[in-house]
């Protein structure tokens, strides 16, 4: 990492290859689509090429990296929605994507994102690993440098937080 962040760039060739099948399959998780996937990849080491110097911690390179790639596949969520011009649409709309249901759907989901965010950062970044990244307890564990025992706990106390705070969308 010391040499990746001096500008080797074999370096970071090595970071790359070990990082980005991770990275690949959490923007596909996120995204439904291997292409924007591929895409999110380029942009997130491209990025890290770009800030590596800005990395106060070396030892949570793939924290790191994962943190940017979930900030790229936001941004291509959000640069996904088009726009219609209003004049052209003369179907109505079916019932699930009612206005309604729409500022509902919404508007949990924004509820969801408050209560992630409010969240220690340790049950967060368990229940975003083994929610959006599918990990394991061993592999959540590892990543986070805790005892399994530990990780169990977190996500307990994650979702049930979770399911407290949400209910009312239930």
């Amino acid at each position: 990492m010391d040499r990746a962040v001096d500008g080797d760039l074999r370096a970071f060739e090595v970071l790359v290859r070990r990082h980005g099948p991770l990275v690949r399959a959490y923007a596909t998780r996120i995204l439904g689509s291997s292409h924007d996937a591929d895409d999110v990849v380029q942009d997130t080491f491209i990025t890290a090429w770009a800030k590596l110097p800005t990395l106060e911690n070396p030892a949570l390179v793939r924290s790191w990296l994962m943190r940017i790639a979930n900030h790229k596949s936001i941004d291509r969520i959000r640069a996904r929605r088009h726009h219609s011009n209003l004049d052209d649409i003369d179907v109505p709309a079916s019932e699930d994507h009612s206005p309604t249901r729409l500022v509902e759907a919404r508007s949990r989901s924004e509820a969801l994102s408050q209560v992630l965010t409010a969240l220690p950062e340790d049950q967060r970044r368990c229940w975003e690993l083994k929610e959006f990244a599918d990990y394991s307890y061993v592999k959540i564990a590892e990543e986070l440098d805790l005892p399994v025992s530990t990780v169990r706990g977190l996500l307990a106390r994650a979702r049930k937080t979770l399911i407290r705070e949400m209910e009312v969308w239930r």
